[in-house]
Order: C-alpha cells, then sequence, then structure tokens
C-alpha cells in the first residue's frame, strides 16, 4: 500500500495554499499606496501631532505617547479611527506621531 495522505491534510494544505496566494498578491491600489508610505515623509510627525491635539483631546485627557508601546498605539488607534471619525491619513499621521515620540 502506497503511503499516501489523508483528504483532511490535502484539504489542509489547499486551503493554507489559497489563503497564502491571497496575503501575497497585492491589489493594484494596494501596491500603489504601499509604494506612496515606503518613502517618509517628513511632514507626516508634524500632521500626527497636530491631529492627535485636534482630535483626541475632544474626547478624553492627552496620554503621554511612552504609556503604550508601538503595537498597543495601533491597536488603540483602530478601534479609535472609528470612534473618532478619524480619515486614514489622520490615523496614519497620528500613529507615526506617536510611535516616533514613544
Amino acid at each position: 500500500m502506497k503511503n499516501r495522505p489523508s483528504h483532511s491534510v490535502l484539504a489542509a494544505l489547499a486551503i493554507s495554499t489559497i489563503g497564502l496566494g491571497a496575503i501575497l498578491v497585492e491589489h493594484p491600489a494596494q501596491a500603489a499606496e504601499s509604494s506612496e508610505t515606503s518613502q517618509p515623509d517628513p511632514m507626516q510627525f508634524v500632521r500626527g501631532a497636530k491631529a492627535w491635539a485636534n482630535n483626541c483631546n475632544r474626547c478624553h485627557r492627552m496620554r503621554d505617547p511612552k504609556e503604550l508601546r508601538d503595537d498597543q498605539w495601533r491597536a488603540v488607534l483602530s478601534h479609535m479611527r472609528t470612534r473618532g471619525g478619524l480619515t486614514g491619513q489622520e490615523t496614519r499621521d497620528i500613529l507615526a506621531f506617536l510611535q516616533g515620540s514613544n
């Protein structure tokens, strides 16, 4: 009898391969956006500081950027983007400011 993988192993392999392919293939709009963000924008920190002061202070006290780690700020901004009505650019700018101040 030949040693053949079971159907469940083959299905799991197919699903993981498809998932990996979806991650690796970028949509043209995403590719253009990622190439734009690969070059540092010197004004992003300044815009982020201004957006931080103008938006976050409306609802709660300003937190020290050093209170949270970079990954924690990313999670906070993911949540606060919706709650605070921030644009994608404002969110990226604020994140750059917080992570640059951390």
